[in-house]
Order: C-alpha cells, then structure tokens, then sequence
C-alpha cells in the first residue's frame, strides 16, 4: 500500500511558525503523533511516517522550535524550554492531527521525543495509546555502571555550555543540535535530579503518576543511550493500563541496533510496534 506525505504550516500563539510531514496512505484505521529525537528536524522521519501510513497509521511529525522548518533559531537573544514545546508548539500539532485525521489515537516519540510525549499525555491527555522507541528518562541513576559515574558531570557541562554560549553548540560537540538554553537546563534538571518540571509549568511528575493509557516501547540491543534501565525508570513515573517492550537486535533491524540507524531502514520497528 503506497502513502502520501505533504507539509503542513503551522503557527503557535506566541508567533512561532513551522511546519509539519501528514503521511496518509489508502487507508487510516489510527492516527499518531510523532515527537522526534532532541536535535533531529521532522524530515528524518518520513521512512518511518510512510512506513506506518502504508499500513493504516496516518502519522504527524512533529517540529522541533529551532530546527528544521522552524522559524526560530536558538542565540542568546532567542530561548526557549519545556514550557514552549509542551504549551505551545506539541499542542498546535496534536489539533493539526485532529483537523487533517478527527482524532489522535497515538503519541510518540523518539529520546527525547518519547518523554515529552508522556509530558504531553500528562498535562492533556491527547491521546489513547504511548508509542516510545529508543527512550527513557536521563537520570543518571538509571543508567549501568560505568555511564553513570560520567552522565552527572556531563548534565552540568552541557548546561554550563549552553549559558556560556546562550545556545548549546550542538553541531560543533557532536550532540544534539543548537539547542536553547532553558531546553538544556530542564533536561539536564531531569538528568541530575530524576524529576521532570519546567519554569512555568512546574512539577510534572504528579500528572505523570495520573498516566493509565497502554504503553509500548521498543528498544535497540546496543543503544548506550537509552538502556532498558532509563525507559523502566521513566515508564516507573505512570500507571499504564498495560506495557510492552521490545528489544530488536541488528539481525532483527537489518542495520546497526543504535540509537539512530534503524530511522533510515524502520520497517522492523514498525513491525514491533504493530505488534500490540
């Protein structure tokens, strides 16, 4: 079955404009929305969007703020944190998924993109299902030794740079992209202290443990970043109603079993999350 994917422009209340990829194929029995990894543009994901949308799941791609088609670019003079993703710019794209499909049935994500998405489910509850691949929540104490030991030290680096500069310099370190201070900081929050909050939204984690929707996630055998230890953590934070996880090897995937290789080449993970 083939799928179409066109690009939506959206715009957010404070004036920030992006747009998103709607991959729809002959027929939609569910739609989902689609969070992408911390530093990676909504474009990356269009094998996996036409890979689901070719077997009845319509898919939206979020845009990160700052990336990609995004109007705006992070500089000290530009910020932005959680409160923006998760009050503006998540929500513009779940009521775009409403409009183009009626209903949004499932919200996932990628890294980082996972965990907003259980943000978002928290504080809207917008959708029935959570979809996680590659994810889980950064705390340092949910992580093996020795990663452990150096993730604490690393936390504050990445913060320390991102107000040294006014922007994490992403590109040039090998990580991310060039990220937004207050993006920087309410992650690191995360990833030092456990707890997921953010300036002007405040604790999250007490909504989090009001999060019953069924929770399926899969995970790559070899993915030093997000290890079965960070998704149950995070998963640990909610009450779903039932949860899944997979575990996909290279052989399974048919690439590396990394943190990013299986983008290019998704028909496994697609596999893996159909089968729920």
């Amino acid at each position: 079955m083939s799928a179409d994917v066109r690009w939506l422009p959206l715009e957010a209340a404070d004036g920030h404009r992006w747009e998103v990829p709607v991959a729809r194929g002959e027929r939609v029995d569910r739609c989902l929305v689609w969070v992408p990894a911390l530093g990676v543009a909504a474009r990356n994901y269009e094998p996996l969007a036409r890979e689901l949308a070719s077997r009845g799941i319509a898919v939206v791609v979020h845009e990160w703020r700052g990336l990609g088609s995004s109007s705006l670019r992070a500089s000290r003079r530009t910020d932005w944190g959680y409160l923006e993703l998760l009050r503006d710019d998540l929500p513009a794209t779940v009521e775009a998924a409403r409009n183009a499909f009626g209903r949004v049935d499932v919200l996932g994500g990628h890294s980082l993109g996972g965990q907003l998405a259980c943000c978002l489910q928290a504080l809207a509850a917008p959708a029935s299902a959570l979809w996680l691949v590659a994810s889980g929540a950064p705390y340092w104490r949910a992580f093996p030794s020795p990663m452990r030991h150096w993730l604490r030290p690393t936390y504050r680096l990445l913060d320390a740079l991102a107000r040294l500069f006014g922007a994490l310099p992403g590109r040039r370190i090998g990580f991310g992209g060039n990220e937004a201070c207050g993006v920087i900081r309410d992650w690191s929050r995360t990833g030092l202290t456990g707890r997921y909050a953010a300036r002007g939204i405040g604790d999250i984690d007490a909504p989090l443990r009001r999060v019953t929707v069924p929770l399926h996630g899969v995970l790559l055998a070899h993915d030093w970043l997000a290890p079965r230890s960070s998704l149950d953590y995070l998963v640990s934070k909610m009450s779903p109603a039932r949860t899944r996880v997979d575990l996909l090897d290279a052989a399974a995937l048919g690439t590396a079993d990394d943190h990013f290789a299986w983008m290019k080449s998704p028909a496994a993970v697609v596999d893996a999350l159909l089968h729920d």
